[in-house]
């Protein structure tokens, strides 16, 4: 079709915080837009906010990955169908999706991720240590962000971190485009034994931790549990780790937003939410597959047709965001999809959010001063992986 656009388009960022412009040209002429993907499947894209959150919750759209067309290649190769993995629920529709889920609801509640809320400002707070340890200036994605975000994700879980050489560079690998395929899969074997050994030992002997109550619980195989844990790590350690540092990078760029906040630390959650709107860093590996015939948009999306959600885009939309281009920690921010939307609405938002309230209160209070150490545009940036980050965020102080 002549008016689709390649699923290249999406991935065009040419802006440290800004999605690709053809969105703002989708929105008002094509909010729902067809797209060709990289299995030649024709499908749609989604750039605006209330077709995004009518895709994401309409039970008629699947997440299946047996059925659907991956908008994304990765490193480069188009990515198969492929069965449903026993226990990575992310990708799957209810009734198992719910069987799954509700096993960990209770986990990841706001009451229970505040009750965290000590333990991350203390792992925050000896991760400032490193950084001055180290010097200024420092990379502040390896000594703080990372860390921070690994530490207090696997103390939940129930990952010794103390063991981390086993499991830490899977997910950093598996999210980076240009890794070594064979590095990847090598990284990804030796978690899942890591996984493996780990809830062998709590059978023997249990903890205060997500695995223990797993096992108690009784109701999940080993297979299911450890690809459970997978799941958990690899959607909510780069995430939150990237939240942070390309949270931190836009204000350090956007210096009367850091001085606002500076002034006004009683700020800081409202500062949270529009630095996840403005930034949404999951940027373009969203999307569902129509179970039958459904209108949409003055669209028909056949049975069968896929449907990428672009969650940059919609949280750009100045039909629900006043000047969305622009970073403002003073604005409504409410129901924006950073986390996206529906039954598959990230589980751990909760913890997320305070792991950032955590770090950012963190470095705010010990760096005053705190500056980039690199110009601007020198600031590496990791674009085509299906969470943007910065590889690196050189500080000074």
């Amino acid at each position: 079709m002549s008016d689709a656009i390649s699923f290249e388009e999406p991935w065009a960022r040419t802006h440290q915080f800004d999605p690709p412009a053809i969105f703002d040209s989708l929105r008002k002429e094509r909010p729902l837009a067809r797209m060709v993907y990289p299995d030649g499947h024709v499908g749609w894209i989604v750039s605006g906010y209330e077709l995004a959150r009518a895709v994401l919750s309409d039970p008629r759209f699947s997440h299946s990955t047996e059925i659907g067309h991956f908008p994304v290649t990765h490193r480069g190769q188009v990515m198969p169908n492929h069965p449903r993995i026993p226990g990575m629920f992310i990708h799957m529709d209810p009734p198992d999706h719910t069987r799954y889920r509700r096993l960990l609801t209770g986990e990841f509640t706001a009451r229970r991720a505040n009750r965290l809320m000590a333990r991350a400002q203390a792992v925050a707070a000896e991760q400032i240590d490193v950084m001055r340890e180290h010097g200024s200036p420092a990379d502040l994605v390896a000594n703080f962000a990372k860390p921070l975000s690994l530490r207090v994700l696997s103390e939940l879980v129930g990952l010794p971190y103390s063991e981390v050489d086993r499991y830490g560079h899977a997910p950093t690998l598996l999210h980076d485009p240009d890794a070594d395929p064979q590095e990847a899969m090598a990284a990804m074997g030796q978690a899942g034994a890591f996984f493996a050994e780990v809830v062998e030992r709590r059978h023997k002997q249990p903890e205060d931790d997500l695995i223990s109550r797993l096992v108690a619980g009784g109701q999940l195989t080993t297979e299911e549990l450890c690809n459970m844990v997978t799941l958990l790590l690899f959607a909510g350690y780069e995430t939150t780790e990237s939240a942070l540092a390309v949270g931190v990078f836009a204000l350090l760029h956007h210096a009367d937003q850091l001085a606002a906040l500076r002034a006004d630390p009683s700020k800081l959650d409202a500062a949270i939410e529009e630095l996840l709107r403005y930034l949404t860093v999951n940027q373009y590996d969203t999307y569902r597959t129509a179970l039958e015939d459904i209108e949409l948009g003055g669209e028909t999306v056949k049975k069968g047709d896929s449907v990428t959600v672009s969650l940059p885009a919609a949280n750009r939309d100045p039909a629900k965001f006043r000047c969305p281009a622009e970073l403002d920690i003073d604005r409504e921010t409410s129901g924006h999809l950073a986390f996206g939307f529906g039954i598959h609405q990230c589980l751990g938002q909760n913890l997320a959010r305070v792991e950032l309230r955590a770090g950012f209160s963190a470095l705010l209070d010990a760096f005053p001063d705190l500056g980039l150490a690199v110009d601007f545009e020198e600031v590496p940036l990791r674009l085509k992986g299906s969470v943007f980050a910065v590889k690196s965020l050189p500080v000074s102080w």
